[in-house]
């Protein structure tokens, strides 16, 4: 079992930056890919970033030039900068993590972006 523990949303306002991150634990564990996810209310979950275990990311459209994703391997972490952001940037996002076939998930962290 693996478990992701995010941190880093809040309030800010719009122009300003955060940056989240999210550990992932468990015995013996060997991560592919990780990213983030967010979710609007009232609106489906998008993929925000993700990144391979190899470094490689990819970026939703509406994020491209202003967030970006890292990851540091030996720690099993993945962190989102999020800079210049904007009240549609509002959402609970959540992190992923994917261990051979099975994807694993936060428990979601709020981000408000108040204009």
């Amino acid at each position: 079992q693996v478990q992701l523990v995010e941190s880093g949303g809040g309030l800010v306002q719009a122009g300003g930056s955060l940056r989240l991150s999210c550990a992932a634990s468990g015995s013996s564990i060997s991560i592919n890919a990780m990213g983030w996810y967010r979710q609007a209310p009232g609106k489906q979950r998008e993929l925000v970033a993700a990144i391979t275990s190899g470094g490689g990311t990819n970026y939703a459209d509406s994020v491209k030039g202003r967030f970006t994703i890292s990851r540091d391997n030996a720690k099993n972490t993945v962190y989102l900068q999020m800079n210049s952001l904007k009240p549609e940037d509002t959402a609970v996002y959540y992190c992923n993590a994917d261990v051979y076939v099975v994807r694993y998930w936060g428990q979601g962290t709020q981000v408000t972006v108040s204009s």
